[in-house]
C-alpha cells in the first residue's frame, strides 16, 4: 500500500520548523504536521503570504499550534535572526525541513553576494541548520530533511574556485548545482551526526514534478521557453502539492526511515513516496567534503556537531 498522510505518526509534543511554509510543498508540509499535533514554526520570506497560510491551516484545524516567523534565506542576517529567536524561545526542535527554494532564475546575488540559487537553496539552509544544531542534537530522534530534485543529475559539484558561477552562469546548470548541493549536504550532515554519536538523522527528499508556484515564479522572472514548458507540464501532469509533499513528510516522520536515505516518487517524477537508492557521484565523499569547506568559507558559519552536543545553554 502507498504511504499517505494517514501514516504520519502522532506529533503532539514535537516541534517542527518548515522553511518556505507560505505556499506549495512547504504549506502542505506544515498543514500535515500541524494536523497530527506538531507545533509548527512556519518560516517564510513573505510575511503576508505566511499569515494567509496560517489562516488557511487554522481554518481546517482550529487547534493547530503555529508560529509564523520571517526568514529570508537570501540574507544571512535574516538567517541569524531567525535561528537566534528559535533557540531563545524553544527548548527542542524535532524536525527541520529545509524546503524553500528558487528555480532557474536570472543571474542575481543575495544580500551577501552569493549566486541566488546556490545562496537560497543551499547556503541559507546550511547556515540555518548549523545555527540550530544545539537544539537538534539535544532532541532525541530529531531529523533534518533536505529537498533535492532530478535536476541534481545535470548539476556539477561545487567548484571551490567559482562556487557562484560568476565566470559561466546559466540558469539551469546553476539550479542543478544547488540541487546536487542539497543532496550532498544531507549525506554529509548525516555522516557527521553518526561520527559524533548524535541522536539526530539527516535525510533527503525529492518531491517529483509538483504543480506549485516554483515553476510560475521561474516564468515570472525569466519568461524563458524552458521555464514555460515546465510550468505547462506541471499544470497538466504534475502532482498536487499535497501529493508532492509526501516524500519529505515520509523522510521526516516515518519511523522506519533512517539517516542518509532518499525518499522520492516511485516513478521518478510521479507516484507514491518511496525510498530510492543512491548511486555514484551522489555519494562522492570528496565532493561532499569540498561542499562543506566552501559552505563554511562563504558563510563564516561552522557546522560543528560535536560542539553543538556540548552546548546545553542553547
Amino acid at each position: 500500500m502507498s504511504w499517505t498522510e494517514s501514516d504520519i505518526p502522532e506529533q503532539t509534543g514535537r516541534t517542527a520548523l518548515v522553511t518556505g511554509a507560505n505556499g506549495g510543498l512547504g504549506l502542505e508540509t506544515a498543514r500535515a504536521l500541524a494536523a497530527k499535533g506538531a507545533h509548527v514554526i512556519m518560516a517564510a520570506r513573505n510575511e503576508a503570504k505566511a499569515s494567509n497560510a496560517e489562516r488557511e491551516i487554522l481554518g481546517a484545524y482550529p487547534d493547530a499550534a503555529l508560529d509564523v516567523r520571517q526568514l529570508d534565506l537570501a540574507s544571512l542576517e535574516s538567517v541569524f535572526d531567525l535561528a537566534a529567536g528559535v533557540r531563545h524561545d524553544y527548548p527542542r526542535l524535532d524536525l527541520l525541513i529545509n524546503n524553500a527554494g528558487v528555480m532557474a532564475i536570472p543571474q542575481q546575488r543575495t544580500a551577501d553576494g552569493f549566486e541566488m540559487q546556490f545562496g537560497v537553496n543551499h547556503l541559507g539552509h546550511y547556515a540555518l541548520t548549523a545555527l540550530l544544531l544545539p537544539l537538534l542534537v539535544h532532541t532525541p530522534g530529531s531529523r533534518v530533511v533536505a529537498v533535492t530534485s532530478t535536476a541534481r543529475h545535470f548539476g556539477k559539484p561545487v567548484d571551490p574556485q567559482d562556487p557562484h558561477l560568476g565566470a559561466n552562469y546559466a540558469k539551469w546548470p546553476a539550479y542543478g548545482q544547488s540541487k546536487l548541493a542539497n543532496l550532498h549536504f544531507a549525506l554529509g550532515l548525516n555522516s557527521r551526526f553518526e561520527a559524533a554519536g548524535a541522536a539526530t538523522a539527516s535525510l533527503v527528499a525529492h518531491p517529483g514534478l509538483s504543480h506549485t508556484d516554483l515553476q510560475a515564479n521561474s516564468v515570472r522572472q525569466t519568461g524563458g521557453a524552458s521555464q514555460r514548458f515546465w510550468q505547462w507540464l506541471a499544470a497538466r501532469t504534475g502532482m498536487t502539492p499535497a501529493r508532492g509533499a509526501l516524500a519529505q513528510l515520509r523522510a521526516a516522520t516515518d519511523p522506519e526511515a533512517s539517516g542518509g536515505e532518499l525518499y522520492a516518487p516511485r516513478f521518478v517524477n510521479n507516484g507514491a513516496a518511496v525510498r530510492r537508492p543512491l548511486f555514484g557521484r551522489s555519494k562522492d565523499s570528496r565532493s561532499i567534503e569540498i561542499l562543506f569547506e566552501v559552505s563554511e568559507r562563504e558563510t563564516g558559519v561552522s557546522l560543528d556537531v560535536t560542539g553543538a552536543m556540548a552546548d546545553r545553554g542553547r
